[in-house]
């Protein structure tokens, strides 16, 4: 309760009580309550005063702030709309120029087309008159002159088409002998082997010279008994110390060779112990033959084959093919089939034993007939080889229809370690009988002057008379040849046949 109501309240109470004396205080009461009263209202507005200062203050500076702010963003806005309007412009200028030079394309097209229009115009009028012209001197009717015009169409497509077969074809060609060269120089790089050269005769060294007087026994009774028993021909010539076993068997000529080599070493060369000890080198051998197949197939990464496949396989070992052992040869044609076939997406596996046993029939052909595809083949069937394997192995030479990649690999590896450069030998005589052969040939077709067979036999170049064959025929003669060469003729590697026509025109000033 205020001070001011206090003493109101007092006062009346004052009043009330004590009379006159009472008023005065009252009145005195009223006056100070209304001077606080006053100071109180004072403060007051005071306060308000100094609130709305503080309020006017605050409101102008945000009004300044916002100010500011709107002129930044006004600012900025201008000048995003000033680079607006300069990309645009640019643009405007861009498109201009683009309209520009499409017109003027337009019109470089216009005149062309118009230089076209007047060329075509140009040669139909030529026509026109070519074909007035040929009625007016061959005094021919419509009808024929449409039939040599047909002639000339149906000369020219033959000659385009003709182009178009040896660009098609040198393409590819250049494009498979690109990839085919990859893949073979990778094979080759990837299996390195050797081989053992052989021929069909073994030289056997002797002590000293009284070692063939031994051999050769009292009225030639040792070597005749030796012969006999081994089934080989001795030779006992003018070498010094040394004496030479002939045999176009190789497993018998091993056997000789090594019973020989005993008998000099053990010293009792008589008919009784030859026979044992060619008994006893003949089980030695047969057991050498096994490791040899089992090596081979080790070698080649061939595994699950049955023993007889592997002792006939072994067998190899002492065959040789133009001075390069089969053996050898059958475990290069193996790895480089399966370098090939990996290469060519085809079954590895396949392809792997497809090569080790393609010249299994050479191990056998000496005494059975038929080719040694077929021998090979055969043998492999009726030991369970896959026949995928089985057909590989017949079609290497095509005696029968390839019936997958894997024989077509087969094929090439056969090819690529037969014919590469030191692999196998031929002598003289063939030599020259190939290449006679393969000039034959060639010249028994119509149409041809002269043909050469030309680097050792990997080539035979056929030249034509022009005016018998024409470009087409050539590209004919060339398939002709090369399929009659492939029917008639057996050869390592491949034959390229190469047919040239060629025109001359000679003049002479006088």
């Amino acid at each position: 309760m205020p001070n001011a109501l206090v003493t109101i309240l007092v006062t009346v109470g004052a009043i009330i009580v004590g009379g006159g004396a009472a008023v005065a205080l009252v009145l005195l009461g009223l006056k100070n309550y209304r001077k606080e009263q006053q100071v109180k209202a004072d403060g007051i507005v005071k306060k308000a005063t100094e609130d709305a200062r503080t309020l006017e203050i605050e409101t102008r500076d945000k009004s300044l702030k916002l100010l500011q702010e709107s002129e930044s963003e006004t600012n900025r806005r201008r000048m995003d709309i000033s680079r607006e309007d300069e990309r645009l412009q640019k643009r405007r200028m861009d498109l201009d120029h683009r309209i520009e030079r499409l017109e003027q394309r337009e019109q470089n097209l216009n005149k062309r087309q118009s230089s076209l229009d007047k060329r075509a115009n140009d040669i139909e009028k030529m026509y026109s008159d070519q074909l007035e012209e040929l009625q007016r001197i061959g005094q021919m009717s419509m009808e024929e002159a449409k039939q040599v015009l047909l002639g000339e169409a149906e000369k020219e497509a033959r000659n385009d088409m003709a182009r178009i077969i040896r660009q098609i074809e040198t393409e590819a060609r250049a494009e498979g002998e690109r990839r085919a060269r990859e893949i073979i120089t990778d094979a080759i790089q990837r299996v390195a082997s050797e081989h053992v050269v052989s021929v069909s005769t073994s030289l056997v060294t002797l002590p000293n010279e009284e070692m063939k007087g031994r051999i050769v026994g009292r009225n030639g009774r040792n070597i005749r008994a030796f012969e006999q028993a081994a089934g080989v021909d001795v030779i006992v010539d003018d070498t010094p110390e040394a004496v030479t076993i002939s045999c176009f068997d190789p497993v018998r000529r091993e056997i000789a060779r090594r019973s020989l080599d005993r008998l000099i070493v053990d010293g009792r060369i008589h008919p009784a112990h030859i026979e044992k000890v060619l008994a006893e080198e003949e089980k030695e051998v047969e057991h050498a033959i096994v490791e040899a197949g089992d090596e081979a197939a080790f070698d080649a990464g061939v595994a699950g084959l049955h023993p007889e496949v592997l002792k006939m396989l072994g067998r190899l070992k002492f065959r040789t093919s133009y001075g390069q052992n089969q053996l050898s040869h059958a475990v290069e044609v193996a790895k480089l089939s399966a370098v090939i076939a990996a290469e060519l997406g085809a079954d590895v596996e396949i392809a792997r034993a497809g090569g080790l046993l393609h010249d299994l029939g050479k191990a056998m052909d000496h005494n059975t007939d038929g080719t040694h595809a077929q021998l090979g083949a055969e043998y492999a069937k009726r030991y369970g080889v896959n026949p995928k394997v089985v057909n590989a192995m017949a079609s290497h030479h095509h005696e029968v229809e390839q019936e997958s990649i894997e024989a077509v690999v087969v094929e090439s590896a056969d090819a690529i370690s037969g014919a590469r450069p030191g692999a196998r030998r031929e002598d003289l005589e063939q030599y020259i009988k190939r290449l006679r052969a393969l000039e034959d040939i060639a010249n028994s077709f119509k149409g041809v002057s002269q043909s050469y067979a030309i680097q050792a036999g990997r080539e035979v170049r056929i030249i034509v008379r022009p005016e018998e064959i024409d470009d087409l025929a050539s590209t004919r003669l060339a398939r002709d040849v090369a399929k009659k060469v492939e029917e008639t003729m057996q050869y390592p590697g491949q034959i390229k046949v190469t047919v040239i026509r060629e025109t001359r025109a000679i003049d002479f000033a006088k």
